[in-house]
């Protein structure tokens, strides 16, 4: 129970201000504070879940049953490109179960599955580069929701990844395009660090896309830039670079209501920013989704289990299960802010699944204000991938300047 409140807590608190302010500890703590961590080192190997070339967090099995509306199950492999022109960057979300109020640098399974669930398999399109940084753990969320706070340091997590990423452009960028991934506090911390330190800055020529997945980028009304960031705008087409991918996912039957964290923004004439993957242009589009054969994999215990995939059930060896033509997106707008309406066409009576898990769970019961959270990712992973790969072509064509 503690762990699905955890979630529930992070659901609710990621990146928002009001979870911010309610983080801060009192000035008196703040005066007896030790001395800040030590920095590091991301020039040591065992700092990165993911870097190209390694056996590592991303070099694991991808294999996908896709599973047509007959029933029909084919299998698909998936190999990493090594000799990908691109660079990947990603921030994970919050996973951390460490006891305290930031995680360690030692990963767990947590983080391995998520990478395995949300980057991974973007080594097909970019080589990747995952940092540890010492996030707020799902503990400390737990712990504030029960009204009983442990210590945070926020700017800590910051830093980390600040810290990679600057190691990483001195040491292994090389001049080269890189896409930025974040989902939820990965998004969070991505979205600080491109306002502070690449919006409006030279290297910003260097960034071909920001996926910023399960947060709130602001915009004013109307437009794609000025929010947020001053300078990159939110992608409108697949070839376009230099731009913000960004969503909040809900199923469309359950559209987020006033308490909703999610596809909200904190200013006035200010909206949450919906870029839809399936349909960048706008409208709706299909949905290429990998779904983990037994759920997100992200935070199980917050998660209904899938039923059989087909009917007859048939064992699927397959970590991930892909599913034509069952899920369909497109960006609404309603009184509670802006999001990523998915529709599921399942035939109750065909023999193929006809709808999909990963909203959150708690005592058997659904909370549809959080949407469906915990596969962002997931559900958009194909047209993520086709994206990028058409994001890659369009930078490397354009001639370097001089």
């Amino acid at each position: 129970m503690q762990r699905l409140l955890a979630l529930v807590a992070l659901l609710c608190a990621c990146g928002s201000a009001s979870f911010a302010q309610s983080t801060a500890a009192p000035a008196a703590q703040e005066a007896a504070k030790p001395a800040p961590p030590a920095k590091n080192d991301y020039g040591k190997s065992e700092n990165w879940l993911c870097r190209p070339g390694r056996q590592d967090a991303c070099a694991v099995d991808l294999s996908t049953t896709v599973i047509s509306a007959s029933g029909k199950l084919t299998p698909e492999s998936w190999a990493a490109d090594p000799n990908a022109a691109i660079d990947c960057f990603y921030v994970y979300p919050t996973v951390s179960t460490d006891p305290g109020g930031n995680s360690d640098m030692i990963p767990g399974p947590e983080e391995k599955a998520v990478v395995r669930a949300q980057f991974a398999r973007f080594a097909s399109k970019c080589r990747p580069f995952a940092p540890i940084y010492r996030q707020v753990t799902l503990t400390a969320l737990a712990a504030l929701l029960s009204g009983a706070p442990i210590p945070v340091d926020r700017a800590l997590a910051y830093n980390d990844v600040f810290d990679a990423w600057n190691y990483y452009l001195e040491h292994d960028n090389h001049g080269r395009g890189v896409v930025l991934i974040g989902h939820s506090q990965g998004a969070s911390v991505l979205t600080q660090l491109i306002r502070d330190e690449i919006d409006g800055k030279p290297v910003q020529a260097r960034i071909i896309s920001a996926l910023l997945l399960g947060t709130s980028v602001s915009v004013p009304k109307g437009k794609d830039v000025g929010g947020v960031f001053q300078k990159m705008p939110l992608c409108h087409a697949a070839t376009q670079t230099g731009c913000v991918i960004t969503y909040a996912s809900f199923r469309a039957t359950a559209p987020p209501g006033a308490s909703t964290r999610f596809g909200k923004a904190a200013g006035e004439n200010t909206i949450s920013a919906c870029t839809n993957p399936a349909a960048l242009g706008g409208g709706s589009g299909e949905l290429h989704a990998y779904m983990g054969t037994h759920g997100s994999g992200i935070v199980a215990d917050a998660e209904a289990e899938p039923g059989p995939w087909v009917k007859p059930a048939q064992p699927i060896g397959t970590p991930f299960v892909s599913l034509p033509g069952l899920l369909t997106a497109e960006c609404v707008s309603n009184d509670s802010g802006s999001y990523l309406a998915v529709s599921v066409h399942g035939d109750p009576a065909g023999p193929r699944a006809s709808d999909i898990v990963g909203d959150v769970v708690v005592n058997g019961q659904v909370l549809s204000e959080w949407g469906l959270h915990l596969i962002d990712v997931n559900l958009a992973m194909g047209n993520l991938l086709d994206i990028v790969g058409q994001q890659s072509k369009s930078y490397l064509s354009i001639p370097p300047k001089k």
